[in-house]
């Protein structure tokens, strides 16, 4: 590690060897199915590059990123692989889709209708198809694929080489939605008979061999986060955030802190300042109190320190937090020491939770003022 990251107000430690494990681990979940790997939103904040080319060097082969933008930086990394775009193709951006060899999903009617115009004037190209099974996001309508599958003048030259569907509660093993999405896209791979499917995301591999068909589309479970709701998460973390102390306050019982004074001391108390805050991707919603957002779970984050968990205090601002550090030994914390916010100590998810959101959401929010390290892949 070199000498900027050691002095970086805040860093992120990311293992490359546990998101190689993390992908072959859900590749094994996946039984007979491919295991593809989910590339967006950089990596879902880890890193493009080193992500791709971690996940390609451990088998992946088939890759999903949300716009061709990302499909265009995307191939130098993965030479053989194969890259769906999830957002389709539009007018205008049909040649980074060509000259890059991106495969299009195919979303709507509008999008199909568009794609075999462009098909008339180049020829044959390979495409996905999305049909909506119950999520009502993206997708053809069950009766327009089922329609396209059955159109006998459906012209040779469209030739779709996997047809997709994405479940609204997998997280939620027992949601009836799930059972329900599974036949309705039973029903669709009987009409496309011979061509690949793909139903399940990282939840949806727990929900067992009945949802992997030929292809799965692990995403959050490769970078270490819960997939399934009220089960152990399995995962190996893969991202340690932390943060330099900047200074230790010493605050006397009946005391204030934070704006709103929404830190309020019962005892003589030592108080971290942490080089954090939601400019970070630490949200003001993790906070420890006077967050109105938070008025039903007036317990915030946590932090780890030295060996213990040391609560946060008032409100996340942009670039501060603050930690009560009371509970360690006195001469045990100094300024210039790192805090980890979320890591191989603290579940990510778990700082999720106390802010009302997902560690998704934690993860792609990471802002650009973390210095990274990278522990390289075996």
């Amino acid at each position: 590690m070199d000498d900027i990251f050691s002095a970086a107000s805040n860093r992120l430690i990311i293992d490359l060897s546990a998101l190689a494990d993390n992908w072959r681990m859900m590749a094994k979940i996946s039984g007979k199915a491919r295991a593809a790997a989910v590339l967006k939103a950089d990596a879902y904040g880890i890193g493009f590059e080193p992500a791709s080319e971690t996940l390609y060097g451990a088998g992946a082969r088939d890759f999903f990123v949300a716009s061709v933008e990302e499909g265009v930086a995307l191939r130098p990394y993965v030479p053989e692989g194969r890259i769906f775009i999830l957002a389709g193709m539009w007018p205008g951006n049909e040649k980074h889709f060509f000259d890059n060899d991106l495969v299009p999903v195919i979303n709507s009617e509008e999008q199909l209708a568009f794609f075999m115009s462009t098909l008339s004037e180049r020829g044959d190209y390979p495409c996905a198809l999305h049909v909506d099974t119950g999520m009502n996001r993206l997708g053809l309508t069950p009766q327009e694929a089922l329609a396209l599958a059955n159109d006998p003048v459906r012209p040779a030259s469209f030739s779709p080489v996997l047809v997709m569907s994405h479940l609204a509660c997998a997280d939620d093993q027992a949601h009836p939605l799930n059972r329900r999405q599974l036949d309705a896209f039973r029903t669709i791979a009987d009409a496309f008979d011979g061509v690949e499917m793909s139903l399940a995301n990282s939840a949806g591999v727990h929900l067992g061999p009945d949802f992997h068909f030929d292809l799965t589309r692990p995403g959050i479970a490769v970078y270490g986060g819960e997939a399934v709701n009220d089960m152990p998460n399995p995962m190996k973390p893969v991202v340690t955030a932390e943060a330099r102390i900047l200074q230790i306050r010493t605050v006397k019982s009946g005391d204030t802190a934070s704006y709103g004074a929404s830190a309020q001391f019962s005892r003589d108390s030592r108080v971290a300042v942490v080089a954090v805050g939601y400019a970070d991707g630490y949200h003001r919603s993790v906070s420890g109190g006077g967050v109105t957002l938070r008025q039903a779970r007036p317990s915030g984050a946590y932090g780890f320190l030295h060996g213990q968990k040391v609560p946060h205090l008032g409100r996340v601002t942009m670039d501060l937090s603050l930690f009560d550090v009371t509970d360690l030994p006195e001469n045990g914390v100094r300024a210039g020491d790192y805090i980890e916010l979320f890591g191989e100590n603290i579940a990510i998810d778990d700082v999720a939770r106390a802010g009302g959101t997902i560690g998704y959401e934690m993860l792609t929010s990471l802002g650009q003022r973390y210095d990274r390290a990278y522990v390289p892949a075996e």
